[in-house]
């Protein structure tokens, strides 16, 4: 019996996928925002992902990009915008198929049996490896070597956000949204603080980081 993960903040579509995937077979999951849906594919795999792109807290996109840092699980877009732009980019993100609203749920359904025969026989590993430490996504714990490094539940919210986006600048806006809440967007201070705090528990020379790099005046960045 395939796992089908469905992320929509539509709670009647929503519930409707639910009962409609459950009365076909399917093990359903469901998130109503991108942080939840993140967190969620880390601690109980899917086989399949159906997303939609307009999430109320972090763009669908970025979720594409942060699930492709470490699962190769086939993920349906399932949206409401149309524009060739947005399927192009969402493809190029790393999504699968591209089904647009309104929709017929036996499309759907069959698109799912597709992306399921295609999917590949090895499962995912939520880590992310890196030569000095890796990043336990599924069991929240950083380890170097076969010892797991204590970290404050605020490092690891950072560790995790920065560790999903493997490459790609995370603004310290974004940080600072995700961990603290919009009201501290501008307290670059807090940032800085536990950026070093984590650097000194994970990095080889924390005096120039391999992997947790500053971008000056925009973020930071997770490089393998």
């Amino acid at each position: 019996m395939s796992t089908v993960l469905i992320v929509d903040d539509e709670r009647p579509l929503l519930r409707a996928l639910e009962i409609n995937f459950r009365a076909h077979g399917y093990t359903v999951i469901t998130a109503a925002d991108g942080a939840t849906a993140l967190k969620t594919a880390a601690r109980t795999p899917a086989d399949i992902i159906i997303l939609d792109l307009g999430l109320p807290d972090i763009d669908g996109m970025d979720v594409i990009r942060g699930l492709r840092g470490w699962t190769s699980t086939p993920i349906i877009v399932l949206s409401a915008r149309h524009s060739s732009r947005e399927k192009v980019q969402a493809l190029d993100a790393g999504a699968n198929d591209y089904v647009t609203k309104p929709f017929i749920i036996d499309e759907l359904l069959a698109r799912v049996r597709a992306a399921s025969r295609a999917r590949a026989q090895s499962p995912d590993l939520p880590e992310v490896k890196t030569a000095h430490f890796t990043v336990d996504l599924a069991n929240q714990v950083a380890r170097r070597g076969t010892e797991n490094v204590r970290l404050t539940p605020t490092e690891w919210n950072i560790l995790e956000l920065l560790a999903r986006n493997p490459g790609r600048l995370v603004s310290q806006q974004e940080i600072l949204a995700h961990v603290w809440g919009n009201a501290y967007a501008s307290e670059s201070q807090y940032l800085r603080v536990y950026i070093g705090q984590l650097r000194r528990k994970l990095e080889p020379d924390p005096a120039h980081p391999a992997h947790l790099i500053t971008e000056p005046g925009r973020g930071y960045r997770f490089e393998r």
